[in-house]
């Protein structure tokens, strides 16, 4: 499908698919949303069941940097990670506002804006004119100030069914061209100058009220040049679609569905991904993560996301490419909201 307007139509129902182009409002109070007995739900209950976060990764062999905005409504949380590959130092930042406060994510996915305030530590991701500007400054002297050029990936853009009467809106991209700096521990990394790719995971909808998801991403510059991007999921995004997608050179190439095989219990284990379609067969070693649980009395989180190098192959037409020593991300997450 082309762009579209609103997501929600005159029915109160969402068009479920993949959008070639995106959606421009997620109109998601004009939802029939309904409980599991067909009770129609109202205003009220449509704000505080929505959840939606947005997700920005910068990727470089000297950089990665991972940054979030989650809005649950009774709760808001945001985060920001810096790990140096050559020096394995690391450093994260989390936050939480309860009932969301100064958390703002609007519902345009494409030009909108999102904003976490928590003291002195501000993170804001808005788009202009094609370009999705992070910006971060928190009280430790971290600055992020990171210009991710859109046009350079078509996004995979899809709605999804979740659960009985939910659904999950989701827009990704993966090795996007990204200029700007980061100024981390006394030391400052032009982007543009260390070959930074950028991914972004704009999420939004009416999710499972218990639900988990294991999660892949690349971005990485080949040896040849050309710029490869990544994204598999399992466990959410898959009734009658998939968010499996790879971008060679910001050309979208659909994936099916990838098996995620890992060792919960040993975190420093190697995970393999491999798509059904022989597509993806790549073995992630984790390198370091970020993990948080959150056990309140109606929401729940057992978060881990590690960053590691990838290895494999991926078969595309009749070209077989190999992947040697890409970083990237691997994700395990439980839910409950």
């Amino acid at each position: 499908m082309d762009h579209k307007a609103t997501l929600i139509g005159p029915d109160g129902q969402p068009t479920f698919g993949l959008f070639e182009q995106g959606v421009a409002q997620i109109n998601y109070l004009d939802y029939d949303l309904r409980s599991p007995m067909d009770r129609k739900l109202g205003g009220l209950a449509k704000r505080f069941k929505f959840n939606q976060f947005q997700f920005v990764a910068l990727v470089s062999p000297q950089l990665i940097v991972g940054v979030a905005i989650v809005d649950l409504k009774l709760v808001s949380n945001a985060f920001v990670y810096l790990y140096d590959p050559q020096t394995k130092a690391f450093d994260e930042y989390s936050f939480l506002q309860p009932f969301a406060r100064n958390t703002v994510i609007d519902q345009r996915p494409d030009d909108g804006a999102a904003y976490f305030r928590s003291g002195k530590n501000t993170i804001s991701i808005e788009v202009k004119s094609g370009r999705r500007q992070l910006r971060v400054s928190l009280q430790s002297g971290v600055q992020i100030s990171a210009d991710i050029d859109e046009s350079s990936a078509a996004p995979l853009a899809i709605c999804s069914r979740a659960g009985y009467q939910g659904w999950v809106y989701t827009r990704k991209t993966a090795a996007m061209f990204c200029e700007g700096s980061v100024a981390w521990a006394g030391k400052s990394y032009d982007l543009r100058g260390i070959k930074a790719l950028a991914s972004v995971d704009w999420t939004a909808g009416y999710m499972r009220g218990e639900t988990f998801w294991n999660w892949g991403s690349m971005s990485a510059t080949l040896g040849d040049g050309r710029r490869l991007g990544l994204n598999l999921a399992a466990g959410v995004n898959e009734t009658g679609f998939t968010e499996n997608a790879l971008w060679l050179d910001g050309k979208l190439i659909k994936i099916d569905m990838v098996n995620f095989q890992f060792d919960r219990y040993r975190p420093d284990s190697a995970w393999r991904m491999q798509s059904a379609d022989g597509i993806v067969d790549l073995q992630f070693t984790p390198m370091g993560r970020r993990k948080e649980k959150i056990n309140a009395l109606l929401i729940a989180s057992n978060f881990t996301q590690h960053f590691g190098v990838l290895e494999g192959q991926i078969r595309v037409a009749d070209e077989l490419i190999a992947i040697e020593n890409c970083w990237g991300f691997a994700e395990d997450h439980y839910a409950r909201w």
